[in-house]
């Protein structure tokens, strides 16, 4: 019999081949946490949807409104706008703008989609929950390509983390954190995803649309270049494709 393991699905590609992942070798647990977020109603939506595919009997959805409320993030806060992709996906990052016009410069090049501490915080819930299920793993699909500057998605992130949850949980629990795409390629993901036979066409990645995908942003720019590298069609609308 297989172990219990909390998968945080966002709804987005990543996530979705995470679980994908994390179902050969354990029960999936699926969490989704709303933060605020700009896309919050369609990707609660794609996670429904991922959670229906795989049949998870055990689903939790947390709502962490705080991070709008704090704001310094394009995708929380309503003031920055979220900036179009760079041609060169993983340099330096251009500043959102206000929507008064003014430039708002991430700090040490850091982009400014960057939602400050905001994975420790899905952690902890997930941890939390997965001490109360008796859960051996949390699975995140964080990965190390995504942005080149997230803090957060760093691997000595995750292996901090780790000893944290050793040395704040109780005496027996075990709970590994499990980063099974996070050196991976977007491409090699979207190829996982595939061999898996993981939902792709029901995530959503855009940072700012939720009818059709904007293929402006980087999340999408980032998604438009992997399947175009795996050789494979991507199943979801876009508004604009970037050459």
């Amino acid at each position: 019999m297989k172990g219990k393991a909390v998968a945080l699905v966002s709804g987005g590609m990543d996530s979705c081949v995470t679980a994908a992942i994390a179902r050969e070798s354990h029960e999936l647990c699926l969490l989704h946490v709303s933060y605020g977020q700009r896309t919050v109603t369609r990707e609660l939506e794609a996670f429904q949807a991922i959670s229906a595919f795989y049949h998870a009997q055990e689903r939790l959805i947390v709502e962490l409104g705080h991070f709008a409320q704090i704001g310094g993030s394009a995708l929380t806060d309503e003031r920055i706008l979220v900036p179009a992709a760079r041609r060169e996906i993983g340099h330096a990052h251009s500043a959102g703008l206000s929507r008064q016009g003014e430039a708002v410069a991430p700090a040490q090049e850091i982009p400014i989609t960057y939602v400050p501490f905001r994975n420790a915080q899905f952690l902890s819930v997930a941890v939390s929950w997965a001490e109360v299920l008796g859960a051996t793993a949390v699975f995140i699909g964080a990965v190390a390509e995504d942005s080149s500057g997230y803090p957060d998605c760093r691997p000595q992130f995750y292996r901090a983390f780790e000893d944290l949850v050793r040395v704040g949980t109780r005496p027996e629990t075990r709970i590994a954190i499990e980063t099974p795409v996070l050196h991976m390629r977007k491409s090699e993901i979207v190829r996982r995803g595939i061999a898996l036979g993981a939902p792709l066409h029901l995530t959503w990645s855009c940072y700012q649309c939720e009818d059709r995908a904007c293929g402006e942003c980087e999340s999408c720019a980032l998604r438009l270049r992997a399947f175009a590298e795996a050789g494979v069609p991507d199943p979801i609308l876009y508004r604009h494709r970037r050459a």
